[in-house]
């Protein structure tokens, strides 16, 4: 192994996650050939299994590159490869209505959930981030919002960490509670984009409902995900006010807000572009699709790598209470605009 550090910093951790992602593929097909189908899909058994290692022994130094490298940037290319498989004429069915509808979700769910927190007692600042985090995209938005309001290390990295946890016990549990609630395929992926916090994972959670559902719910996540700029501008705009030198407040404002449109989600929109105008090859489309799904279970496999799930305990209750409040309320809210918009 420390032939392989030296030739390439990022080769042990890849190699380690490459490990989980083909046991947890290895397991997938083991639940078929004893059970006739995969009650959880290689991405969900990936992130468990990662995270259990994780858990049980903390890797060496050498392998933190490339546990990183898998979880952040394999995650970034299956992403921008997911635009291969979709059109934007499916966001045209959709309509403004939906559009609105998730608009507002992200919206209701930030203010009732910092109001939640500041409630219990919570800091203003690890409110918002609580409620960013839970409402947009989980990690993504912690890391946008933090700068902006200049939040605490340890407040962030507690938001973090329990986003993390969090975001595994929601893949696991949606399909079951869309099946519980009787939703259809298409209102299952809603409720995945809206209540789920990455990308990868909405497809992760809507995966067991079918191809339809994981469609409609990286839409949603992805109009959800957009959410992040408008958010972290206004969040900019209200502290520019109280800042003592507004030019000073108004570059963090510029300088965050460009963060909301990384390269793959531009690459991501690109090729949904190509696809929609019918200009890619059909013949890519299977590959580019066989790549996206096994780069991200090896995603799924970093981040799992990245999670202690002891880090639940090192919190205080009052923040366990917050952060998974926040996340209820936020399915509630979700469920309630399926209800309103006639969905369920």
């Amino acid at each position: 192994m420390n032939s392989l550090t030296r030739l390439h910093p990022v080769v042990p951790g890849l190699i380690l996650s490459a490990g989980v992602a083909l046991a947890s593929v290895m397991a997938e097909q083991a639940e078929i050939a004893l059970t006739g189908r995969a009650w959880l899909e290689a991405l969900v058994i990936a992130i468990l299994l990662g995270a259990l290692v994780r858990t049980i022994w903390r890797p060496a130094g050498h392998f933190k590159r490339g546990i990183g490298f898998s979880a952040k940037t394999a995650l970034e290319i299956a992403v921008a490869l997911m635009g291969a498989q979709i059109s934007f004429g499916a966001v045209a069915r959709a309509g403004l209505p939906l559009v609105a509808g998730i608009a507002g979700t992200v919206v209701v769910a930030i203010a009732f959930s910092f109001m939640l927190g500041r409630s219990l007692g919570l800091p203003g600042k690890m409110s918002l981030l609580v409620a960013c985090g839970n409402a947009i995209c989980g990690n993504s938005a912690i890391a946008a919002v933090a700068p902006v309001i200049d939040a605490d290390s340890d407040d962030v990295a507690t938001s973090i960490a329990f986003t993390a946890v969090l975001g595994i016990a929601v893949v696991i549990a949606l399909p079951f509670i869309a099946s519980a609630l009787h939703l259809s395929p298409q209102s299952g992926g809603i409720l995945a984009g809206l209540t789920v916090y990455a990308v990868p994972q909405v497809i992760a959670a809507a995966g067991p409902m079918g191809a339809a559902a994981i469609q409609v719910g990286t839409l949603v996540k992805l109009v959800r995900v957009l959410m992040l700029g408008p958010v972290v501008a206004v969040v900019s705009l209200l502290i520019s006010r109280r800042a003592a030198s507004p030019g000073t407040a108004s570059r963090v404002n510029m300088r965050s807000f460009t963060r909301f449109m990384p390269v793959f989600i531009l690459a991501f929109l690109a090729l949904a572009m190509a696809r929609s105008l019918d200009v890619l090859p059909h013949a890519l489309l299977s590959p580019a699709q066989s790549v996206s799904n096994l780069l991200t279970v090896l995603a799924m496999a970093g981040l799992g790598l990245g999670v202690d799930l002891r880090s639940v305990t090192a919190a205080g209750p009052r923040v366990v209470i917050v952060v998974t409040a926040s996340l209820l309320l936020l399915g509630f809210i979700a469920y309630g605009m399926l209800r309103f918009m006639g969905l369920t």
